[in-house]
């Protein structure tokens, strides 16, 4: 991939996608396609098709995506499976048509079963059950990442996937019905403070514990890896297997303790009262992050640090 290559940056005003942007520009790549939905509808095989026909890229960042936190998966279960599926389906079979030199699907750590061993390593996809209540978008992303799979063992294709932690950063969903746990938490937090409130009820118990990576982060290793990774590097033995790679920070926090810190980022002095009658979904989530640390990628954005960037992005948006 070099500065002349023209990049498609599928769901480029994404929380992901918009970091992929920024890095690629920063980094001095400049030939980028960019199309919103309503300019390129990702579901749609055929508009899929005639755009990869047109512009005939030569890699392909695959960061389009319906996501969404609790709420959104526990709501849109149809639109979650389906409009995944689509999307990537579509981009992937069209970028074997098309000649693509090689693709980067971003997955999810939800892939992993609901009680993988901690930390969760690649060959643990696929051991035991998945949480129920994001199992929809789960299974989709499981999808796409076999479907990369199957595609380069068949036909010779250089896909790669990641399976990125729970990301937060410039563009987040701050949606307090489908938003993502930090965005929404700093939200309410933030109006509590604004409108003098002295209560703030947060979803489930507070006790499970979740990984967090700053988006421009995740970019960085994201480019790292099309950069310099191809699917032959990631066989093992004579069975290809876990052809993945996991992107994380390779620690964890507890949700409690999370909005406690950003209590104290946005001011926030009130109750926090936990309504324990909403699910708090997988018990724990860490990523066992190996194989990208052997790459030589770490992530940079201690989380209060990322917190706070992301509370002045909100207050200068809001």
């Amino acid at each position: 991939m070099d500065k002349n290559s023209k990049l498609f940056v599928a769901g480029h005003r994404g929380l992901a996608g918009s970091a992929i942007v920024r890095e690629l520009t920063r980094k001095g790549y400049d030939n980028l396609i960019l199309r919103t939905s309503k300019e390129l509808d990702l579901r749609d095989n055929n508009g899929v098709d005639n755009f990869f026909d047109k512009e005939k890229p030569d890699f392909v960042f695959l960061a389009a995506a319906r996501v969404g936190g609790i709420g959104a998966n526990a709501n849109f279960r149809a639109e979650m499976i389906y409009d995944n599926l689509m999307i990537q389906s579509n981009v992937i079979h069209s970028s074997w048509k098309h000649g693509v030199k090689k693709l980067l699907f971003l997955g999810s750590s939800c892939i992993y079963p609901k009680f993988a061993p901690q930390p969760m390593k690649e060959e643990h996809l696929l051991t035991s059950e998945l949480e129920y209540s994001n199992e929809p978008y789960a299974v989709a992303k499981i999808a796409g990442l076999k479907m990369c799979e199957a595609y380069n063992i068949q036909y010779g294709t250089d896909f790669i996937s990641v399976m990125p932690t729970n990301l937060y950063g410039i563009n987040d969903n701050f949606d307090l019905e489908n938003g993502h746990v930090l965005p929404v938490i700093l939200r309410k937090f933030h109006e509590a403070v604004k409108n003098n409130k002295s209560q703030v009820e947060l979803w489930g118990s507070g006790q499970p514990k979740r990984e967090f990576l700053y988006s421009d982060d995740l970019a960085k290793a994201v480019i790292m890896v099309m950069e310099k990774v191809s699917f032959k590097d990631l066989s093992i033995g004579e069975k290809i297997i876990n052809t993945h790679i996991n992107i994380g920070t390779g620690k964890d926090i507890s949700i409690k303790d999370l909005a406690l810190m950003i209590a104290g980022i946005t001011g926030f002095n009130g109750e926090i009262v936990w309504n324990t009658a909403k699910p708090d979904g997988t018990p724990r989530k860490l990523l066992d992050v190996e194989k990208i640390s052997a790459l030589g990628w770490k992530a940079e954005t201690e989380l209060d640090e990322g917190i706070k960037k992301l509370y002045d992005w909100y207050i200068e948006n809001e």
